[in-house]
């Protein structure tokens, strides 16, 4: 296998940091600390890029809340500067690990998404027909779960830059002590732990879940042999016309996952006929239509009364309270849902001005 080298001169060029830099800021314009990074921009990346190539880059403090929607998850966010270091460090190291990711891997990927894994299981259903039976799951605490030892290990399937490998470890190991940094990572080697798990946040957590879990679509894909197969990031669908075979992937699966150290949710892996549509990313999906959740229906209910309380405050303009609405708007013209987003627009948003 292939591994590469050199790649740390990569990360630390200007013209990578300032192409960092702009990913980073967006969305973020009027943002206190990116307001503070972007008047000295030259000497901020400057800086930056001293401390890469001198190793005394420190990660930063994370600063942890909750989201409740669309379920409770703790986010930890990092500084913009150390948010700018993470995407120059994808932007080198993503497109090596892209190529080996299958085609019917979907989160947090180019000319990929939501919508394109809901129209592949929706074509997969009319090429299996409704004899079919799913296999549906889910990794049960999946980015808690993630093991260091097994990741740093895979990283080094393809990376055999040291100083990056460094670099990659101290990002990984941040959120045991954050106390993390470049200089007490001296020697990349591995240690034998029992760490686990990186932050939801992190723009190098959604590439690491994702070279993490390639690990299982290639062992389903390549030696299980499994043609409908769909995944996006903790979550995935097989189908196949044995209810008994099904039964016997489930297993082969947790036997699996237990030398990745993770688990599949006790209650979020199932098997049932596909006639009964596949609950996925927000949909019911079946051969001929899509409809959406009620669930999802019901938090888009709950996040309109929110908004359209902060606007009637002055705490948002109509051009934001609209973006909301436009958001969900296309969420929902995905699914055959015509006659609930117009009657959903008519109670809401119709009279606001």
């Amino acid at each position: 296998m292939k591994t590469h080298k050199n790649l740390f001169q990569e990360v630390c060029k200007y013209e990578n940091l300032h192409n960092a830099f702009l990913k980073a800021r967006r969305g973020k314009n009027d943002v206190a600390e990116v307001l503070r990074f972007t008047y000295n921009l030259e000497d901020e990346l400057l800086k930056l890029q001293d401390e890469l190539k001198n190793q005394t880059f420190k990660t930063g403090k994370y600063r942890h809340f909750i989201i409740f929607e669309p379920k409770e998850r703790k986010i930890s966010a990092l500084p913009f500067r150390d948010r700018i270091i993470h995407h120059a460090v994808c932007n080198i190291i993503e497109p090596i690990f892209e190529k080996r990711f299958i085609y019917d891997s979907y989160a947090c990927r180019k000319g990929k998404g939501t919508h394109a894994s809901a129209n592949r299981i929706q074509k997969f259903i009319r090429k299996a027909g409704n004899k079919y039976y799913v296999l549906k799951c889910d990794v049960s605490k999946y980015f808690l779960s993630v093991n260091h030892e097994i990741l740093k290990k895979i990283l080094r399937e393809k990376i055999a830059d040291k100083k990056l490998l460094q670099l990659l470890d101290s990002i990984i190991d941040s959120t045991d002590s954050e106390k993390s940094n470049f200089s007490n990572c001296q020697e990349p080697k591995i240690q034998s732990s029992q760490q686990k798990g990186i932050p939801i946040g992190n723009l190098t957590s959604q590439l690491f879940a994702n070279i993490y879990l390639n690990k299982l679509d290639e062992y389903i894909k390549y030696e299980l042999k499994i043609k409908y197969y769909v995944r996006y990031m903790d979550d995935f669908v097989i189908l196949h016309e044995s209810k008994q075979y099904l039964h016997e992937v489930k297993e082969n699966i947790k036997t699996f996952f237990a030398s990745m150290k993770l688990t599949l949710h006790p209650k979020k892996a199932n098997i049932f006929p596909i006639e009964l549509g596949i609950d996925f990313l927000g949909y019911r999906i079946f051969n001929a239509h899509r409809l959406v959740r009620k669930s999802t229906v019901k938090r888009f209910l709950k996040n309109t009364k929110t908004k359209l309380k902060r606007y009637d405050s002055g705490v948002i303009d109509f051009d934001k309270l609209m973006e909301s609405f436009n958001s969900w708007e296309a969420y929902m013209s995905h699914g055959n849902s015509h006659a609930l987003k117009n009657s959903l627009y008519q109670r809401y948003f119709k009279n606001v001005t």
